[in-house]
């Protein structure tokens, strides 16, 4: 039974609704599939399932656009009861609407008699295309048994060599159990031939009397001649005298000079002072400047001018059309986009976010709803497919990238001082991406807004972890609290937090062990750690070099949080920190695909190896050298 039809405009006005009587929709679903799936570019997926809070119904809902209309086509039903004929139901109503829609109008009261009357016809369809697939599973027929010489593959002496030949007596039986719908009076050739390649089809045989092999198959005997032309071309090539004389002169290693004299180049750069952090002389972080956070990073604003894809030239086989019919077509403007059309622009899209280092699984997704929310529209004058995909992909890629939330961590760490509580941040992510460097890049700006900030050495898993944190903590004369190694980072977060509020400190910085997302005892850990301490920011900590990898990362790393999770409502990462972001050139689709499978904003991006390579993602920035 279907629970509501709904049909709104793009811009969120409601013009039609349909609910089933005294069935009331558990939970919000419909804002849930524009929140999740509409606003975020997955709308080419085909259904969206959304489970009501609190244990409640569970529901699938599938929608359908109008392009050129600019409205939306919503049916919501129970998962369980499985309605095929609602992809039917919505081409109907987005059909019959389109008929009577008006802009000006807001009540279609009249659309209620017609909506019954479609939902009735699709019911019937369903029903009799159900009974009809009923109908066509036959019982098998035993069929009339076979005699040696009627067997497969006995047809002919010496054809069909190397095929697997049916050794029982009942192959009639097999052959009209599998409903293959032969009759007996069938060749046997061609019985046995369907047979024989059903049984191999890797293997494609000639039907030869001497097994010769097929003409595109692999000879052995191509490679053996071939072997002896190229040894005598690179003797030939190899035995010039010119060749030897251009030879470079081996330079020989120089012999260890083996002394007691000290070496006069400086190997130790760490500051004097004693392993706890003792006897500071001076403090390096103090003189670095101003941190990049808080520099605004110009970006020109007027796009690159591209090289203008010709569509139809790209198609085989057409005739190119001559310039007055382009021209005319441009200046009319009443072409409407097919999917036909928008395939080689979307192809040539993909192919260049690929290049850009974005995951194959996002750029196939975007650009399938990028073709979602064109197909049907109107093409407007003086313009081209390929320019207008190009205008569709980037005002996508800008909703993506733009935070839904406040990414304001200052604001928050004043809000949660006033409630006299520190603000906590845990920094999570695979190994060597530059958790603990990072961290201290975060603390070196939170500084110079004068926040009182504290570290708290949560790996203790990895050898020198709470070394390198010490060092930080000591060049940046900030407190930080350790327990050492093997000990459980939960407590340690957990004390540490205990330490931050009686020494009130507004901020606890907490670094973690790395660890791969198929690590389950330290994702376990991990878990545990977040769900104890109940953290205002889990920031997940990336390399801008990953590609594919990016998506199983954040995917998996969520998915474990949510299993692992003992509470009903499983925190999950709520931002992301680019690292290694200056070593990538214009190979920024990583911060695409982080996005995109998780939903998570970029709240920093480090970019260099002082405290000061720390700055804010810009948007624009990213998505003009994407489309570049």
């Amino acid at each position: 039974m279907l629970e509501q039809l709904l049909i709104f405009t793009r811009g969120g006005l409601i013009l039609w609704t349909y609910r089933e009587l005294g069935n009331a929709l558990k939970g919000s679903p419909v804002d849930a599939l524009i929140r999740s799936c509409l606003l975020e570019e997955r709308s080419a997926e085909t259904s969206f399932s959304y489970d009501a809070p609190a244990g409640g119904a569970t529901y699938t809902l599938k929608w359908a656009f109008h392009n050129d209309l600019g409205l939306v086509f919503v049916a919501v039903y129970q998962r369980i009861l499985h309605l095929l004929y609602v992809d039917e139901l919505l081409a109907a109503v987005r059909r019959e609407f389109s008929h009577i829609y008006d802009p000006k109008r807001t009540a279609y009261d009249e659309f209620d008699e017609i909506f019954r009357q479609l939902q009735k016809e699709a019911e019937a369809r369903a029903e009799e295309m159900r009974k009809s697939k009923q109908s066509n599973r036959a019982p098998p027929v035993a069929g009339k048994k076979q005699g040696p010489g009627q067997r497969a593959g006995s047809q002919g002496n010496g054809k069909k060599k190397g095929v697997k030949v049916g050794s029982g007596k009942d192959d009639g039986d097999g052959e009209s159990g599998k409903g293959r719908g032969l009759s007996n009076g069938s060749s046997n050739g061609q019985e046995n031939g369907i047979e024989e390649s059903s049984r191999v089809p890797s293997v494609v045989v000639k039907g030869n009397e001497n097994g010769t092999p097929e003409v595109g198959a692999f000879d052995v005997n191509k490679l053996q001649k071939l072997r002896p032309k190229g040894g005598k071309k690179s003797d030939a090539g190899g035995g010039g005298g010119k060749a030897s004389k251009a030879e470079p002169k081996k330079i020989l290693k120089k012999n260890r000079v083996w002394d007691d004299s000290p070496s006069k180049s400086r190997l130790d750069f760490t500051d004097p002072g004693d392993e706890k952090g003792d006897n500071i002389v001076d403090v390096v972080a103090a003189d670095q400047g101003e941190s990049m956070m808080d520099k605004e990073e110009i970006v020109s604003s007027e796009s690159e001018s591209e090289e203008d894809e010709e569509v139809e030239s790209a198609k085989p086989g057409t005739k190119k059309k001559g310039w007055f019919s382009s021209m005319f077509r441009s200046i009319a403007g009443n072409a409407v986009l097919l999917r036909s059309d928008l395939t080689p622009a979307l192809k040539a899209l993909k192919d260049r976010l690929m290049t850009k280092n974005v995951a194959e699984e996002i750029a196939e997704k975007l650009c399938e709803s990028v073709a979602a929310s064109l197909e049907g529209k109107k093409l407007g004058s003086f313009t081209r497919v390929s320019s207008t995909v190009q205008t569709a992909m980037e005002e996508a890629l800008l909703r993506i990238l733009t935070p839904k939330r406040s990414i304001d961590i200052l604001r928050d760490v004043h809000a949660a001082k006033e409630q006299g509580k520190p603000y906590v941040i845990v920094f999570v992510g695979v190994n060597g991406v530059g958790k603990s460097t990072n961290l201290a890049k975060v603390a070196y700006w939170l500084l110079q807004h004068n926040v009182s900030v504290m570290m708290a050495a949560c790996d203790t898993f990895r050898s020198g972890a709470v070394e390198q944190l010490r060092t930080h903590a000591r060049r940046l004369q900030i407190p930080i609290f350790e327990k050492g190694y093997e000990k459980d980072p939960a407590i340690v977060a957990r004390e540490a937090i205990q330490e931050a509020c009686r020494n009130s400190s507004d901020v606890v910085l907490v670094d973690t062990a790395g660890r791969m997302q198929d690590n389950e005892p330290l994702m376990r850990a991990l878990s545990k750690l977040i769900n104890l301490n109940n953290p205002d920011l889990v920031l997940f900590v990336g390399e801008a070099l990953v590609g594919n990898d990016a998506v199983d990362q954040l995917s998996k790393f969520n998915q474990k949080l949510a299993d692992l999770s003992t509470v009903p409502n499983a925190r999950l990462i709520d931002g992301i920190l680019l690292t290694k972001f200056d070593t990538i050139d214009d190979k920024v689709g990583a911060a695409l695909s982080m996005v995109y499978i998780s939903g998570a904003p970029v709240m920093f991006v480090g970019c260099g190896q002082s405290y000061t390579d720390l700055k804010k993602l810009n948007v624009k920035s990213i998505v003009k050298t994407l489309l570049k």
